[in-house]
């Protein structure tokens, strides 16, 4: 894989799973725009990378905002001259009951999660399709397809995520613009020092997930001559929900 002069931005991208994409594209030498409402950590990332060697920039986007995820767009070609790749990667999420949850958190995770998705794509793709086309990847979930229970709001956005994939795939196909999307399973962002044997073994590969293993999808998918995959979406949970668990 070579991302050499590819200019990428991730959503989200200041911790957890889009930081380990950041770092990733960075390491194979793209250009990055990290783009987040958590300033701190993000300009914090941007300078540990740049002093490394590699080439960053922060971007504070509230993907709930337009005005904000157009900005990010602007700054990445003022800054960079094109976009080529667009990781979906920003998301939140509540658990709370359905009998409590508010209309205000409803809506705010839908916007965050769904709606932002929908607004970074296609401001990406306005700028994608002036160069000759681009890649897109939406961060699903799992949880699109299996559920616990006070999940509503980040299951029915992660469900969105999904078919919205797919549309848009459809949409800029004659604009020569991939659209996949990754649904992880269980990752673990904080560590494996508190997770159990009966975690691990929950999976056919035998261990929860980690950052890498989403990093490496994105890195997969995004491949300049990795053009034949395009509307799909890729599970990655070690085997999670296609193992039967039986209570012991």
């Amino acid at each position: 894989m070579s991302f050499e002069e590819k200019v990428v931005i991730v959503t989200g991208g200041s911790n957890g799973i889009g930081r380990q994409v950041a770092l990733e594209y960075v390491r194979e030498n793209a250009k990055v725009v990290i783009a987040d409402i958590d300033e701190v950590n993000g300009r914090e990332l941007v300078a540990n990378l740049n002093e490394g060697g590699g080439e960053a920039i922060f971007c504070l986007t509230d993907v709930r905002k337009p005005e904000d995820i157009a900005k990010m767009v602007a700054k990445t070609l003022a800054e960079f001259g094109k976009l080529d790749i667009l990781i979906n990667n920003a998301g939140i999420s509540v658990w709370r009951s359905p009998y409590e949850m508010t209309v205000d958190e409803w809506d705010r995770i839908i916007q965050t999660n769904l709606r932002g998705q929908f607004l970074c794509a296609r401001e990406a793709a306005k700028a994608m399709r002036k160069t000759g086309g681009g890649k897109i990847v939406n961060m699903a979930s799992t949880r699109a397809f299996m559920s616990e229970k006070h999940s509503e709001a980040y299951a029915a956005t992660k469900g969105g995520s999904i078919a919205l994939t797919h549309a848009l795939a459809a949409s800029f196909a004659e604009d020569h613009i991939q659209v996949n999307s990754i649904s992880p399973g269980w990752i673990e962002t904080e560590g494996y020092e508190h997770l159990t044997k009966r975690d691990h073994a929950q999976h056919f590969s035998n261990r929860v997930g980690k950052p890498m293993d989403i990093a490496k999808a994105c890195l997969y998918l995004t491949q300049e001559d990795n053009e034949f995959i395009n509307g799909a979406n890729l599970t990655i949970d070690g085997g999670m929900t296609k193992k039967m668990i039986y209570k012991e």
